[in-house]
This record gives C-alpha cells, structure tokens and sequence, in this order.
C-alpha cells in the first residue's frame, strides 16, 4: 500500500517525490514516457524564458554558466536530482485507470495494478497539441512539434501561431535557409514572446525576410499548397510543410476518466481546492500545468514546484 502514487515524471512530478521522500511517505511515480518526457520533446535549440533557480525543485541547485538554461542543461538537471536522490520512478508506463475504494484507491498502468491511499496527477498539458479542424490537417506534411530547423532548409514553410512556439520556429527556421510564412489571428505579434525574441522577429517582417498575414487564418492544406483567409480575401500560396504552433493541452479525458470535475466553458479548468491542490475526489491532488486547464499560460515550473509541498503538508496532517 502506497501512501502516495505519483502520475507525471516531468519537473513537478519529481519536485511532489523530493517532498514524499522529505515526509517520510511510501510513494513511486508512475510516468508513460522518459524522464522529464515533456522536456525532452521540446526543441533542440530551446532556451528557458527563466533564470536556472527558478526551476530548482527540492532546494536543489541547477548550476549554470548562462544566465538562461537551455533544454540540454535542465534534463542534465532533472537527471541528476532523479539519481542522486534515487527517486523512485517506473518509466514508459502509462496508468490506464484510477478507480476507487473504500479507503484507497487501485490505480491501473500497462504493467499491472497499484494500491495507494492517495494520488497526485502531475501529467502538464504537452501531449496532445490543439488542432486546427481544417482540411488536410491529417498530411504527413503538418507538424504540431518541432525539434530542430535544419530539416526545413530550402523549403516552402508556413508556421501557425504567434507566441513563443511559433516565433521561434520562425525565426529558426528562417536562419536554416527556409520561405518562411507566418499566419498570426490577432493584429500582432504576442507580448508573451520572450522579451529579447519579440524585436527580432518584428524586424524580420519589416524588412520583408519573413512573410506574415495578420488577423488571417489558416483555411485548408494541401500537398503543394495552402488557403489563408486574410482581411484582404482567400490567399494561396505554395507550401512544403505547416507547423501548426496552436498549442498544446492537457488530458482532459483522462481528468474526466477518473472522475475530476472540470468546468462547463471552454476553459475546462480542473476543480480543486488552491489550498490544498486536493481535487473534488478526496486524496486525488492535482500538481503543475494540468491545474490551468486550456490556460496553460498561467502555470510554470517557477510557480507550480510550490504545488508539491502544499500537497504533502494535505496529507501529512490526514494521517
């Protein structure tokens, strides 16, 4: 009988394991891909917009010789914060079901059952990217992720978005030797965009290096070519890939699955207590992004890693 299952090996995940060990609580994380899975699909190139100990979990120090981290040192990091403090971590395996009982719950993975008086879902929001619903989305050519610009030289691309994700594709892509395209909704570039990326990217659509439609959407894709619908009218022009940078979101069928109450509009923002992090579900806490539901904007790992110790003091003070 566990006292703590952890689902979710990302930053927060192991910040709630640092805290069970801390408490003296029988616990193990259960986590469907790698280590910090979600970092390590984030790009090659990708730099933190935060400094290194903000994403310090555990009081540990993430030592660096840069002002910002890139990917490379936080999975260093997160690493060796899993090996020297020998987190226990069963990887590439996926809970299936959380169902429960009258004092526990039995939690469901690819390999077998669990027993645990108390679950923390830590599962962020970077596995399931937001989709357009345009034809042609399905092509082998659109791309919701991204890893690294040299495989867009010399090629046609159009890259969706205007936040982060986006402008660093852009950008990228762009310096490799890609016809970039820009199609933006808004009237703008976002302000969210890291504060030294924003002139950079402004700069190249002015002079005409990277081509951007605003207030204009993406209306169809196919293989040589695609629809953006502008203020001026239909636009086609010719095309090799799309990145759709639209975002990504959490599991909200697994949320739902387990039976966590989320909101009626669109926003579908989990239900718990911002005390405790304690879902509707007594002893089912939520920890990290997956608590902003499709605003995932709103929570980092500078301001979430406090999640894990506001769960563990909840359960501490239970038993």
């Amino acid at each position: 009988m566990l006292d703590i299952l952890i689902i979710g090996g990302g930053p927060i995940g192991l910040a709630c394991a640092l805290a069970a060990q801390k408490a003296n609580l029988n616990y193990i994380i259960i986590e469907k891909g790698c280590l910090a899975n979600s970092l390590y699909n984030y790009p090659s190139t990708m730099t933190f917009f935060s400094t290194s100990e903000r994403l310090e979990i555990g009081g540990i120090p993430f030592v660096t010789i840069s002002n910002k981290p890139n990917r490379a040192e936080a999975l260093e990091y997160y690493r060796r914060v899993a090996f020297s403090n020998h987190i226990k971590v069963n990887l590439f395996e996926e809970v299936s079901a959380v169902e429960r009982t009258d004092k526990h719950y039995v939690v469901t993975s690819s390999r077998g059952k669990y027993e645990a008086k108390n679950i923390v879902v830590a599962t962020g929001f970077y596995d399931i990217a937001v989709k357009l619903d345009i034809p042609g989305e399905d092509l082998p050519k659109v791309m919701h992720y991204y890893k690294d610009p040299h495989f867009y030289a010399l090629q046609k691309v159009v890259v969706v978005g205007s936040s982060n994700s986006a402008i660093d594709v852009a950008l990228e892509t762009f310096r490799k030797g890609a016809d970039v395209t820009l199609v933006i909704r808004g009237e703008e570039v976002s302000h969210r965009v890291k504060y030294w990326v924003r002139p950079d990217i402004i700069n190249r659509i002015k002079e005409g290096s990277i081509k951007a439609y605003f207030n204009s959407n993406l209306t169809a894709i196919r293989e040589h070519d695609v629809d953006i619908q502008t203020p001026d009218g239909l636009v086609t022009i010719p095309n090799d890939f799309v990145m759709a940078m639209t975002g990504y979101r959490p599991n909200f069928e697994f949320l739902k699955k387990i039976g966590i109450q989320l909101s009626t509009d669109a926003k579908c923002i989990p239900h718990y207590n911002h005390e405790t992090m304690e879902t509707n579900l007594p002893g089912v806490y939520l920890a990290g992004v997956v608590c902003g539901g499709m605003d995932t904007h709103l929570w980092f790992i500078e301001n979430s890693r406090v999640h894990a110790e506001m769960i563990m003091k909840n359960i501490v003070g239970k038993l």
